[in-house]
């Protein structure tokens, strides 16, 4: 995970418990602004004065619940493209929600670990702040960025979420890597002579440098050097990285 340079994307967390709103900006401070609402009432009021990027909204508040203040943000022009989350039960969210609610991102259930909460609302974040860039970038089409501010792990999850195609061009030290996705997957990978998978993980363990998103360049290259899915090569790439940092077993 990253931790945010500039913090662009601001997220409103909306929930009647106390400790719950601290958790959850204790999680995602490090990611982005993060302001919090007491109950749905406080939100709406919050949403409809200064509308943020993101809304994490538990379900069951007193007054305005969660639905209710989806239902009415959603019917407003001005707030109907703000990504919402929901925290609710497992029997809330197949009961009353998700056959409901059309529009919403993503569902946390509860009871949630912190970092489970984080990993679900970081994927959106992540891919705002991209939607971001790409809103001030200045050739059309064309992304740049630091790594400091967005890590692969991040990139290529907020590509793959999204469903780009594209090339991804990663300097780092004088080293260069080269990545093309189709419709969010990796189908090829280069980074110096070494292709495929294992550029991936190489490019992958760059924590500094500059990074390149060219949306133009979606079909330059028609190869498949990979073997698994976007997820598939993540998962694998940090398999490896904590391989690589358990100590040494000692040996007589």
């Amino acid at each position: 995970m990253s931790a945010a340079g500039v913090k662009t994307v601001k997220l409103l967390v909306a929930d009647d418990n106390p400790l719950v709103r601290d958790l959850v900006v204790k999680g995602m401070e490090p990611y982005c602004e993060v302001e919090t609402a007491s109950d749905g009432a406080d939100a709406l009021l919050k949403v409809i004065d200064t509308p943020p990027d993101v809304i994490l909204c538990d379900y069951k508040m007193p007054g305005l619940d969660g639905r209710q203040l989806f239902e009415k943000l959603h019917g407003r022009e001005a707030t109907r493209h703000i990504p919402f989350l929901f925290m609710a039960s497992r029997a809330d969210i197949e009961e009353r929600l998700r056959p409901l609610v059309d529009g919403v991102e993503d569902f946390v259930t509860k009871p949630f670990l912190v970092k489970d909460l984080v990993r679900i609302a970081k994927k959106v974040v992540d891919r705002l702040h991209l939607e971001k860039l790409q809103k001030r970038a200045s050739r059309p089409g064309v992304i740049q960025g630091r790594l400091e501010e967005m890590s692969m792990i991040d990139l290529m999850q907020s590509l793959e979420m999204g469903q780009k195609s594209c090339r991804l061009v990663v300097n780092h030290n004088g080293e260069q890597g080269e990545l093309f996705f189709a419709n969010g997957q990796c189908r090829d990978a280069k980074s110096g002579k070494v292709e495929g998978d294992d550029a991936v993980y190489r490019v992958v363990l760059w924590t500094a440098g500059e990074f390149e998103i060219d949306f133009n360049a979606a079909n330059a290259s028609t190869r498949t050097t990979t073997t698994r899915n976007t997820t598939g090569l993540l998962m694998e790439a940090m398999r490896l990285m904590d391989e690589a940092n358990r100590d040494p077993v000692e040996t007589k």
